[in-house]
């Protein structure tokens, strides 16, 4: 296939014209890749954002009729242990709203229960089996693809590569030849089939090229090689800075629940601290009880939801926290968690925002914006920006389609100067996105390898891959 300038407009310098064919041929690759991922992100992000928002990732946006006074919690979740045979509860869920339930993770063996109950009366609402929900398969397909960690990985790899797709599709956008920076913000609406598609293809992208970007990255974050090997790890709380306490060998993981992603990003690999000492600050009354850990995380300033984790084996802790993230509350600034003993109830750990290091702060604040949970303004925004996402990837496919040689058994990928040495900047490019996402730099060796011991020594294979 012979090199055009067809879509450069005006002939442009040769070097120019390497570098713009390179880029599309890196964009076209990349977008083989990631589109199909981004589409699925985008879908099953949706159906997270709005089946939280409107029923509550566990139903606690079920509503009840408001009494006069409210049971105790104690009594609350007596009823809820009672309405899963053999169960206890290992969480209580305050409600949201003076008008909605209260909900208590009940566990049962292996399994876990989610019990909703009226706060006034007592009496259990529902119950469901725990990750049973639309909301909670949408998250295992959106982390994991249902393959657990081969999933994680290929989806980290497409994350990886989305980065690739944006940087060369910012060089592909950006105005020549004469065409003003505000011409190329909005879309030719008068150009018709290809011309028109291209044009709403660039303009779309351009305006959610950062967004996607900070998007990739939050993701990426929880992703199990780039955030949990290489920035989270280096990002975590230290548990040094709780003065004398003895810790446990497990990690505040562990308050994870399957795949979901409960604990605050900041706190995930930061050890537990453990009961059984005369450590910490004065805190609840000696020999604590449900009730009693609630009157006191509401005393501490724990206001509407809040969320109560039960001590678990003897070095146990009870927990009280409250973060955007589990959609306790709309403002990330306001997180805390509160560690207690299980025997004398002092404070052993206390952790807020301010706590948080730098990157910790920023997926304090990043992750609930990625998952519209700061508010229906947010929520609003992510629906745009996901639909934006299809929009992109499937206009991507129309464009290739369109441009595509009839009757052509190949793929028909962007033209390349035959016997011309791939630019200098595309290396570059390359090299700074192997070492930034390891998984990215992996797949391009494997990819690289495979040209030179497959694809090039077979003519068919190599000219469907042209």
């Amino acid at each position: 296939m012979t090199t055009t300038t067809a879509d450069l407009g005006p002939p442009v310098r040769e070097r120019t014209a390497r570098f713009y064919f390179a880029a599309w041929r890196w964009h076209f690759y990349a977008g083989l890749y990631v589109a199909p991922f981004l589409i699925m992100l985008a879908v099953t992000g949706l159906i997270m954002l709005w089946s939280s928002t409107l029923y509550g990732r566990n139903g606690e946006n079920t509503p009840v009729a408001v009494g006069t006074a409210t049971v105790s919690v104690q009594a609350q979740a007596d009823a809820a242990a009672a309405a899963v045979p053999g169960g206890s509860v290992s969480t209580y869920i305050a409600p949201n709203a003076a008008d909605h339930v209260a909900g208590f993770r009940v566990d049962e063996g292996e399994n876990s229960w989610i019990v909703l109950v009226d706060p006034y009366t007592g009496a259990v609402v529902d119950s469901t089996r725990r990750n049973g929900g639309w909301y909670d398969l949408a998250d295992k397909i959106h982390g994991t693809l249902l393959i657990g960690t081969v999933g994680d990985r290929l989806i980290e790899i497409a994350a990886s590569f989305g980065m690739v797709l944006i940087a060369t599709g910012i060089y592909l956008w950006w105005p020549r030849q004469g065409r003003g920076l505000g011409a190329a913000l909005r879309p030719d609406l008068a150009a018709r089939r290809r011309p028109l598609w291209k044009s709403l293809h660039q303009t779309v992208g351009i305006w959610t090229a950062v967004i996607l970007a900070l998007f990739l990255v939050s993701g990426l974050s929880w992703a199990g090689i780039w955030g949990e090997r290489f920035v989270q790890a280096w990002s975590t709380f230290p548990a040094e800075k709780w003065d004398a306490v003895p810790l446990s060998d497990a990690t505040h993981a562990a308050m994870n629940h399957g795949g979901e992603k409960e604990v605050p990003w900041a706190l995930e690999q930061t050890p537990m601290p453990a009961s059984g000492s005369t450590a910490g600050a004065p805190g609840a009354d000696a020999a604590p009880t449900l009730e009693g850990i609630v009157a006191w995380a509401r005393a501490a300033g724990f206001e509407v939801r809040m969320q109560v984790s039960l001590p678990a084996g003897e070095t146990g802790v009870w927990t009280v926290s409250r973060d955007s993230m589990s959609k306790d509350s709309h403002d990330p600034t306001s997180d805390r968690t509160v560690h207690l003993d299980r025997y004398t109830g002092r404070v052993l750990a206390d952790v807020r925002y301010d706590d948080y290091s730098l990157a910790g702060k920023a997926m304090a604040i990043g992750i609930p914006l990625h998952e519209g949970d700061m508010g229906l303004v947010n929520a609003l925004f992510n629906t745009v920006f996901c639909l934006s996402i299809v929009f992109l990837s499937v206009s991507g496919v129309v464009m290739w389609w369109q441009r595509r040689p009839k009757g052509v058994a190949r793929l028909a990928a962007p033209p390349v100067a035959a016997d011309v040495p791939m630019p200098k900047g595309a290396v570059l490019v390359m090299l700074a996105v192997s070492f930034a996402f390891p998984l990215a730099g992996l797949t391009l060796l494997a990819v690289l390898a495979l040209d030179v011991l497959v694809v090039s020594r077979l003519p068919a294979l190599r000219d469907a891959l042209s």
